[in-house]
């Protein structure tokens, strides 16, 4: 099993252990993992959510006008180039 794929079960399941579902999903150059996030959240629920996107490359909240909520995060395979790195907070 790659290790991009290793990493990003073990942060699907710090997701799961906080009680969201979650969605592991090979591609190319990556492992994606998407949760629901449910409404609400408690405070320390979003600490430990927080705790386990620290260990991602990469990690957004998706928001709806119908209050869906949708994590997503990913896993590079390879690193990417000193002008690919885009961490927490980065916007293409």
């Amino acid at each position: 099993m790659p290790a991009s794929k290793v990493r990003a079960e073990a942060i699907a399941a710090r997701l799961s252990a906080v009680g969201l579902a979650t969605r592991v999903e090979e591609r190319d150059d990556c492992t994606a993992i998407e949760a629901e996030v449910p409404e609400p959240l408690s405070a320390e629920s979003w600490r430990e959510v927080l705790e386990a996107l620290a260990d991602t490359d990469r990690f957004g909240l998706l928001a709806t006008s119908s209050n869906d909520r949708t994590l997503w995060a990913v896993v590079h395979k390879t690193v990417p180039a000193t002008g690919d790195v885009g961490g927490p907070g980065h916007q293409r």
